[in-house]
């Protein structure tokens, strides 16, 4: 599962989810792959979740195409251990998360035809405790690159 190598505090202060109104102002375009996974609402995705909707996206493209994460677990989640009293500090990392705005990009796909990718995505959609929504690059031909 994703997890950072190292960082530079162990248990950071929680913070909350992002609240829907606010919108991904960072990676909110398709830059790698044809055809992509946005997301449309925020949200914390679990590093466990981001692995199943790798598997899923994967094992339906088989070989062929290139799938692309675009989403880092950096956040660490503490929990402290179940029936234990109050008090004695703060509990031990137990799982990464990554935080999401509406809008970001989740996962993109490139290299097979677009009902694979959709379909993919539609596996991959399932694993993921958001709404999503399945988006396609405008210029898939490149006519804009040609001119320059």
């Amino acid at each position: 599962m994703l997890m950072p190598k190292r960082v530079k505090y162990r248990k950071p202060h929680r913070g909350s989810v992002p609240s829907p109104d606010s919108k991904a102002t960072r990676g909110n375009t398709l830059t790698y792959g044809e055809f992509g996974l946005q997301a449309l609402e925020p949200a914390w995705i679990t590093s466990a979740q981001i692995e199943a909707a790798r598997v899923a996206m994967t094992r339906y493209i088989k070989r062929g195409g290139k799938v692309w994460i675009k989403i880092f677990p950096d956040k660490p989640i503490t929990k402290k251990p179940a029936e234990t009293r109050m008090g004695s500090g703060k509990g031990a990392p137990e799982y990464w998360v990554a935080v999401v705005k509406p809008g970001r990009v989740l996962f993109e796909i490139g290299g097979v035809s677009e009902e694979t990718a959709k379909e993919a995505l539609r596996l991959a959609k399932y694993k993921l405790p958001i709404k999503t929504r399945f988006i396609k690059r405008e210029d898939v031909g490149g006519e804009n690159n040609e001119s320059q």
